[in-house]
């Protein structure tokens, strides 16, 4: 016995180390099960805000969504190189990508309210409804916000708020039945007193049963809401049906597009972009809808006569057809943040006249329905060699809901952010210096003429091409003033002109061709363009910010 015992308290010792530390992994075990069950009370907490918002919204006030209000300041507030940064990587799936970062972050945050709520009363409740009253500052503070805009968030935080308190209370119960029961070694959070009074009952699957209960029905009860508050929401917008309903009078003119302006060519851009694959880049986080029934265009500010005129004024105006290559700032060297549509509208010269422009005015401000403004200069609204219209409809059916239904502004020669402004609603004349558009403060110039430039669509970077004669084309840009000649130079070689298509006019982009007889190995392929006043394209690279990229672009093409 004493040699055994000796080995127990030597080598036979060894073991207790990992004893003493079972008890410790059980408990951090326990610890992380009730702080998750903590976490879960929160989201689904949030789960009930946000259902609960949506549902009121969608009773007295669409606009008060507190999840949309919030990704829109988001927007408003976002620096320019985190703009940048999205556009680049996503492109116009920019705003989905938003969307799922907030979604993230709710559940983050909401996550640690239901800890904090758990943990340490009534922090995670305080949580929540800083929370509520952040997502009411947004709401009613939005462009347009209507009078019961405050109900929504308010609503939905005080529901929140709500369940989180009872999930945490059903929980803190099961957890202090089950400490007094001897269930719990080592406790994640001191029981309440009242709960260690209840010593000598086995309630811990009473108190379970009672926190899954009211946790299934307050999910349950969220999800049911929000997704048919979604459906409902859906199937009560009858804008897509108005606009597919919607018959516009033929027009005065059409544009007549020149044989040969689109060359038949494998891998070459289109000389006009589909809707469906024509870029969008604004600042709506959702498309708003706009009924051109209750559509409205002010004309106001440093005006003879404040106008107003409904969609029927405007269209009884005459409609023209106009072929204009728009283009977004963003668009990067060798980018497809441009497209060209044909667009049927009025010219914004024409409205304008109506209310008589003062002297000493010299930009227009005009505004989105979503609060969106862009400073475009007056003179190149009023010019009457210009084709700046209203814009109600693009390649033959009126507006796309997301390109500005039921009216947008289209001016030629103009980046979008100062000219293309979508769900136009009004027109103020004013002052450059009296007034600043939504980017001009965000580090982006007040004026911005659109860059000559080109761009090679194929060969593609990323696909080799056999030895032999290949077609090297892409698209060139000069608006308001056309292109003269394209060039292109193979590695170190002569610069070589390109055949240009027939140009429609010089608002139009045009598309440029030339064969080449490809050689095994890798070659680097560069496009340069001239306009019909001489200027050669600038060969420097600059970035988007202020006004535009400029570059000449270079692409690795590989022979084999």
């Amino acid at each position: 016995m004493e040699h055994e015992e000796r080995r127990a308290s030597g080598r036979g010792g060894d073991p207790a180390p990992a004893a003493s530390a079972a008890p410790a992994a059980r408990s951090a075990r326990r610890r992380l099960r009730w702080r998750s069950l903590a976490a879960l009370s929160g989201v689904v907490s949030a789960g009930v805000f946000l259902a609960a918002a949506e549902l009121v919204a969608l009773v007295v006030a669409r606009d008060g969504s507190p999840i949309l209000a919030v990704g829109s300041f988001v927007i408003d507030i976002v620096p320019q190189w985190a703009k940048e940064f999205a556009i680049e990587v996503f492109g116009e799936y920019d705003k989905i990508a938003l969307l799922g970062g907030l979604g993230l972050a709710v559940l983050v945050a909401s996550a640690i309210a239901g800890v904090l709520q758990f943990v340490k009363p009534p922090l995670g409740a305080i949580a929540l409804g800083l929370a509520g009253a952040l997502s009411l500052a947004a709401v009613v503070t939005r462009t347009g916000a209507t009078a019961f805009a405050w109900l929504p968030p308010l609503v939905g935080s005080a529901a929140g708020i709500v369940v989180l308190v009872l999930l945490a209370r059903r929980l803190r119960a099961w957890h202090g039945s089950a400490v007094a029961n001897d269930d719990v070694a080592g406790s994640a959070v001191p029981p309440d007193p009242g709960e260690r009074a209840k010593a000598g009952r086995p309630a811990a699957s009473v108190d379970r049963r009672g926190f899954f209960v009211l946790a299934g029905i307050a999910a349950a009860s969220a999800l049911v809401v929000g997704v048919g508050s979604g459906v409902v929401r859906a199937a009560t917008s009858s804008i897509a049906a108005i606009r597919k309903a919607l018959k516009l009078p033929a027009p005065n003119s059409i544009v007549t597009v020149p044989d040969g302006a689109e060359l038949d060519i494998p891998g070459l851009t289109p000389l006009y972009t589909p809707n469906a694959d024509f870029y969008r880049v604004d600042t709506a986080l959702t498309v708003p809808s706009v009924d051109p029934a209750t559509w409205r265009l002010v004309v106001d500010g440093m005006v003879g006569e404040r106008v107003e005129l409904t969609f029927d004024d405007l269209v009884a105006m005459g409609l023209d057809e106009y072929s204009i290559t728009l283009t977004c700032v963003s668009n990067e060297v060798g980018g497809d943040l441009l497209g060209t549509a044909k667009w049927l509208g009025v010219p914004v010269r024409d409205v304008l006249a109506k209310a008589s422009p003062g002297a000493d005015a010299d930009m227009v401000l005009s505004r989105s329905v979503d609060g969106f403004t862009a400073s475009t200069p007056l003179a190149s609204l009023t010019d009457d060699g210009l084709d700046a219209i209203l814009a109600v409809a693009m390649n033959g059916e009126p507006l796309p809901l997301e390109h500005g239904f039921p009216v947008r502004m289209v001016v030629p020669g103009l980046y979008g952010y100062v000219s293309a402004t979508k769900w136009i609603t009004e027109l103020k004349v004013t002052r450059f210096d009296a007034e600043e558009a939504y980017w001009t403060p965000r580090g982006y110039s007040a004026k911005a003429p659109i860059k000559l430039s080109s761009r090679i669509d194929t060969p593609r970077l990323d696909k080799a091409v056999a030895p032999g004669t290949t077609v090297i084309a892409g698209v060139a840009w000069a608006q308001t003033v056309g292109i003269d000649h394209v060039e292109v130079k193979i590695d170190d070689a002569d610069w070589q002109r390109a055949t240009l298509s027939n140009p429609v006019n010089a608002d139009t982009w045009v598309q440029w061709f030339l064969e080449w007889e490809a050689t095994s190995g890798s070659h680097n392929v560069t496009v340069r363009a001239t306009d019909r006043d001489g200027n050669l394209q600038v060969e420097e690279r600059a970035p988007i910010a202020p006004d535009g990229s400029t570059g000449w672009q270079r692409r690795l093409v590989q022979v084999s």
